[in-house]
């Protein structure tokens, strides 16, 4: 039986540090791990607190020397409400708590419908979206990555969430699936100048992983406006993320890309486009042989410009 050696401490670091290059873990900043969601929730507690409307306090009642009903009451020490919720000393609260996962609250997803409505150009939009603060991917993410392209497009591609090249540029698509974007455009005629690309989330999340339902939750109202303002002929939705956030899919982008479907505007449900889910270009970079499935999608994608171009739509 052969005896099992045991690794080096060289051989066991260099290990670790290529787990965290794939797990996207690119620097250490401190020597002890963060909790985002302790960070997140007390964020979130605090803007709570501020949307509360104030109470004014009430009007201090004055005792008079013999009114003695209240005097044993108010001689006793009166005991915080903090003091029962919080298991610091002295009845301090500890800086993160920790009884609450941070999830986008219905008063961020209302605050960023809001927000969107509010907006009449795509400058003003992204000027809304940079200064919206219900998201939490916003706290780690170096830029606000709004979108790219003319103002008005025929064609408007949405993608997940930013990369790490992505989030350095503030622009959607700009590394090795970019590039497989725009050889792909090219394929059948375009140039990546004429689209308007974008994300259903505008900020990278840590370590490159799919943002949570509810982080895209309080972010899809601003995509949303976004295709209203650009008013494409044709919408399409890069990988299953995308087709769900935009099309309200539920099956896998294997079986639903290449049909086309409707996308509705919300202010305007009568106003419908078409729109058609597709592999997403960091999907093929992964499984090259799919890219005979994108090809077909691409062409279907040309003939039904060239229709709605002959049919004046």
């Amino acid at each position: 039986m052969n005896a099992q050696t045991t690794p080096s401490p060289r051989d066991a670091a260099l290990a670790l540090l290529a787990f965290y290059r794939e797990a996207g873990i690119e620097a250490l900043l401190v020597d002890s791990p963060r909790d985002r969601f302790a960070e997140t929730a007390a964020e979130s507690e605090r803007r709570a607190e501020k949307a509360r409307p104030e109470t004014p306090p009430r009007e201090k009642r004055t005792q008079r020397p013999d009114d003695t009903r209240g005097a044993s009451a108010d001689a006793a020490p009166r005991t915080s409400r903090a003091s029962f919720e919080s298991p610091g000393a002295g009845g301090v609260e500890p800086a993160f708590p920790l009884n609450r996962v941070a999830i986008p609250d219905e008063v961020a997803v209302a605050d960023a419908r809001e927000r969107a409505r509010s907006a009449a150009s795509l400058d003003e939009l992204r000027g809304l979206l940079e200064a919206f603060d219900g998201c939490s991917l916003k706290i780690t993410a170096k830029t606000t990555v709004f979108g790219d392209g003319p103002e008005r497009a025929e064609l408007m591609l949405i993608g997940e969430a930013p990369g790490r090249d992505e989030d350095l540029a503030g622009v959607p698509f700009v590394g090795r699936s970019g590039r497989l974007l725009n050889r792909m455009l090219e394929a059948i005629g375009l140039e990546r100048e004429n689209v308007r690309v974008t994300n259903t989330v505008p900020w990278r999340p840590p370590g490159n992983r799919p943002p949570t339902p509810a982080e895209t939750q309080v972010c899809l109202p601003f995509v949303q406006r976004q295709i209203e303002l650009v008013a494409p002929k044709i919408v399409v939705c890069l990988g299953s993320p995308s087709a769900k956030a935009i099309l309200g899919s539920t099956e896998g982008i294997l079986r639903i890309r290449g049909t086309w479907q409707s996308y509705s505007f919300d202010l305007l449900p009568e106003a419908t486009i078409p729109a058609i889910a597709m592999l997403h270009p960091a999907y093929l970079l992964r499984q090259p042989a799919q890219k005979r499935l994108a090809w077909h999608d691409l062409l279907a994608l040309k003939a039904k410009l060239a229709e709605l171009s002959a049919a004046g739509g």
